[in-house]
């Protein structure tokens, strides 16, 4: 994940509902969630000669301490499998337990972003919908077909996660839906912190669907809960029916399995019935639909979850703030018995 690749939020840009001017949210910056992070504990950097580097944190007394150990690939037969450590992954500089000490560190940030974001969430009675697919799954185009079938239905809302452009967020608002653009310059997923200033921005729908669309990548966007309700892992016919065995963790994580642009089955010779194994390998949880964004048709098994998922959230969460009033009722009464 990020502790490979390097990236981070810090030149994340993030526009209002209307489109207007986004502004720089450097992570450093405390916008109300509480203490404001870095994730800078290690930083791994590649110069233009293709080296690379990692800096390690200061400890305070002046001196900075790098990291130089290896670890290697386990080998099997003819491949090479740098993911069969304790950390999953490989980078050059930093150990195993190097890796995992600064992705623990990362992520139990992020978590505590999270943990805040499902709070207001909760609040509102809002469906947090956390959607991620590789490039070119279709979720953009699936999201504008959702809203437009469900307007007058239900209130919605969108955040939308690219590294550039306000494109996908223009389309949303010609849907009729508010939306609020992040990009997230050389970072290659969304973050709680970064969701957490979207919504500040955005007009949230008492008791709606909020649809936060994650950057197009099969891999880190896998590791940063947003504080969803649900997650959504996209996947087209085009891609290929092994695609869930190649990039397992963000189908391991999700809640529902669209497998879009499913009126195209017939003329990419899509094996559905394997794709859909594969999935259910990875997943055996996970419920698996079938969509098509051309034509209300072929979005009605989706429009069902949605409405379902949306009803069942607000009976849960209708739920849980009566049995809190009923213990407050029954605190009352033991008071005043005394």
């Amino acid at each position: 994940m990020c502790t490979v690749c390097g990236c981070s939020g810090d030149g994340a840009t993030i526009s209002d509902a209307t489109g207007g001017h986004a502004h720089a949210h450097p992570h450093e910056h405390d916008h109300g969630h509480g203490e404001g992070h870095s994730h800078g504990e290690a930083h791994v950097h590649t110069h233009a000669d293709g080296t690379t580097h990692s800096h390690g944190h200061d400890h305070g007394d002046g001196h900075a301490h790098h990291h130089h150990d290896h670890d290697h690939a386990h080998t099997a037969g003819d491949t090479l499998d740098y993911g069969a450590g304790p950390a999953r992954a490989h980078a050059p500089g930093l150990s195993q337990a190097r890796m995992v000490e600064i992705e623990t560190s990362i992520l139990a940030k992020n978590d505590d972003y999270a943990a805040k974001n499902r709070a207001r969430f909760e609040a509102g009675g809002l469906l947090a919908l956390n959607l991620l697919s590789g490039p070119g799954a279709g979720k953009t185009t699936l999201l504008v077909e959702t809203l437009k079938a469900l307007a007058g239905r239900l209130p919605t809302a969108v955040i939308e996660g690219d590294q550039q452009t306000d494109n996908d967020a223009a389309r949303i608002r010609a849907a009729g839906a508010p939306a609020v653009q992040i990009n997230t310059g050389k970072g290659c997923h969304l973050d709680a912190h970064m969701v957490g200033h979207a919504v500040e921005k955005l007009p949230l729908p008492p008791g709606g669907v909020l649809f936060i669309e994650n950057v197009g990548n099969l891999v880190c966007p896998a590791a940063f809960d947003l504080g969803e309700t649900a997650r959504i892992t996209l996947i087209s016919v085009a891609e290929g029916d092994d695609k869930p065995l190649k990039y397992p963790d963000i189908f391991e994580g999700a809640d529902l399995v669209l497998i879009t642009k499913a009126d195209l089955a017939p003329h990419v010779d899509a094996d559905m019935a394997q794709l859909e194994a594969n999935i259910r390998r990875v997943n055996p949880r996970a419920d698996i639909l079938r969509v098509s964004a051309r034509g209300e048709v072929g979005l009605t098994r989706w429009l069902a979850w949605l409405e379902k998922a949306r009803a069942e959230r607000l009976d849960a969460l209708a739920a849980a703030r009566e049995r809190e009033a009923q213990a407050l009722r029954a605190a009352m009464v033991a008071g005043g018995a005394r």
